[in-house]
Order: structure tokens, then C-alpha cells, then sequence
């Protein structure tokens, strides 16, 4: 048996279509997400008709990753500010007005962690983060996150989120990482998942990365009018991208140190588009 792997798509369909293919191509019929469908880039609704198909033919097992909490929260009026033009909240306004109600369902009845039982086979988890968290990432320099791992029964876990491909080991428990694929980190622009196989009554796993046309990707960003409506984040993107070196949350970062050195203060998300063209210009050139 083989199940392909996937995290952290963020609405390059463009990447999602080539990794499905290739997995279909190894006689793969069973998929697992690890959330992050959409958001960042482009055209979202293409991805999630991608997502839906393959649901409709294969097995597949989905949880809910940081960007579906904020579809959900923002609709339930707990996430406030965004605006249709602006660096900061630009692309999550210009995807959650894209969502459809089919969409907001979907995400609704999502986990965020999920156990995954294979008869014959060990039990394993799935979740975005970390098994307690969306938003935590499972790192091996993280001590934090070592609770996370100590508490979860599962011998193996799959985790998405920081776009880092890795393995690492803690004690009895491995923890694997596909990587991402729509804005992976370190990859030299390819996508990224893995396989796991089923050998001998345990789980092996096997890191892929595929080519495909990036500048498709990047010219969705112009053509849509999203680099208009988030002009510093579809920057960082774009470098992201073709790169991979360079993350959103740096750029914002510095964007937000910026600002309250000139004006004291400043608080997420209102930070004056200046402040995203000086950190772009400094990071990015």
C-alpha cells in the first residue's frame, strides 16, 4: 500500500495538480492533507475543485490547517480589520470573498489532529501543527512542542505548517514533514510530498519533489489583480516562489519593526503600506 502526503498548498493548483498526477502515476488511491488549501495565492476555488474531485474518486483523509481557522473565524466575526487593499490582509480578503458555501462546510467539519487506522498496519496522526494545535509547529530544536509529541500515543506523526521538509526522531515517536506544496521552503521551486509505503507491517516514507511551471504560478498572481491588492505580500510570494528563502512572516515582521520604530507602536493589521515597501527593498531587493 502507498498513500501520497500533502500539506500546505496555499492555492497553487498549479503544484497540486502535478503532485496528483505523479502520485496517480505510482498507482496511488489513497491521499492525506494536512491542511492550508488555500490562501496566498491565486484563484482559490481551482484548488478546492481539484481537492473535491479527488475526494469524490479516492480515499482521502483531511484536517484543518491555520488558514481554514481563519475563513471560519473571520465569517464568525471573530477575525476583524481585513481590507480588500492592503499588504497585511489583502490575500485573505481576496480568497475568503472567493469561498463558496460548499467551501465554508468543508472546512467546518474538519479536526484539526486525526488519528489514521490501516488494518494490518500501526496507526499514525495527522494534523497541521501539532496534534494540540493548528498553529504549532513540531520542529526538532522546538522544546515547546516536545509535550505535544510525548502526549500523543501514535508512534508516527504526519505535520505540515512550517514548510520545512524534515524527519526527526523523539524517543519512540517520528515525526515527518512533507514539506509544502504551494510555497515550500528550501526546495529550489519544486513542490513537495511524500509516500509513505507499507513494508513489513510498518511505514517507510519516501520524500518527492516535482517540477512544474512556477511562472504559471507567479503570472496568476498579476493576472488576478492580487499583486494590486496585496502588493508587499504577492512580492514576498513571488520571491518565495522562485527561491524559497524568504517567508511571509519575516517580511512582516520586519514590516511591523519598522513601524514602531518611526510611530511607537503597531498592531497587527494595521501596518502602513510604506513599512511593507521598506522591508520588500531590504529583504528582497
Amino acid at each position: 500500500m502507498k498513500i501520497a502526503v500533502l500539506a500546505d498548498i496555499h492555492a497553487n493548483h498549479v503544484a497540486l495538480e502535478k503532485c496528483i498526477d505523479y502520485a496517480l502515476e505510482r498507482n496511488i488511491s489513497t491521499f492525506i492533507f494536512l491542511g492550508d488549501y488555500v490562501g496566498d495565492l491565486a484563484y482559490p476555488q481551482k484548488t478546492m475543485e481539484l481537492i473535491y474531485k479527488l475526494r469524490e474518486q479516492y480515499q482521502c483523509y483531511f484536517v484543518k490547517g491555520n488558514k481554514e481557522d481563519y475563513w471560519l473565524n473571520y465569517r464568525a466575526g471573530g477575525e476583524q480589520g481585513w481590507k480588500e487593499v492592503d499588504s497585511t490582509t489583502g490575500c485573505l480578503m481576496y480568497t475568503y470573498q472567493r469561498l463558496q458555501e460548499r467551501d465554508f462546510a468543508f472546512f467546518q467539519s474538519l479536526s484539526h489532529a486525526q488519528e489514521v487506522e490501516i488494518p494490518g498496519l500501526p496507526p499514525f496522526t495527522i494534523c497541521h501543527g501539532s496534534p494540540r494545535s493548528t498553529i504549532e509547529k513540531l520542529l526538532v530544536n522546538n522544546e515547546k512542542c516536545f509535550e505535544a509529541i510525548d502526549n500523543e500515543k501514535n508512534e508516527l506523526i504526519l505535520c505540515g505548517h512550517s514548510h520545512i521538509r524534515d524527519k526527526f526522531v523523539r524517543g519512540e515517536k517520528t515525526i515527518l514533514n512533507p514539506g509544502s506544496v504551494g510555497v515550500p521552503l528550501g526546495s529550489k521551486g519544486k513542490a513537495q510530498f511524500l509516500i509513505l509505503h507499507a513494508d513489513r507491517k510498518k511505514w517507510v516514507e519516501e520524500f518527492i519533489d516535482i517540477d512544474y511551471n512556477i511562472e504559471q504560478t507567479i503570472t496568476e498572481l498579476y493576472e488576478s489583480g492580487l499583486t494590486k491588492r496585496a502588493p508587499g505580500w504577492c512580492k514576498a510570494s513571488e520571491y518565495m516562489l522562485r527561491n524559497g528563502n524568504i517567508t511571509h512572516s519575516r517580511v512582516l515582521k520586519r514590516a511591523m519593526a519598522l513601524c514602531e520604530q518611526e510611530l511607537g507602536n503597531c498592531v497587527w493589521p494595521d501596518i502602513p503600506e510604506k513599512y511593507w515597501k521598506q522591508a520588500v527593498a531590504e529583504l528582497i531587493g
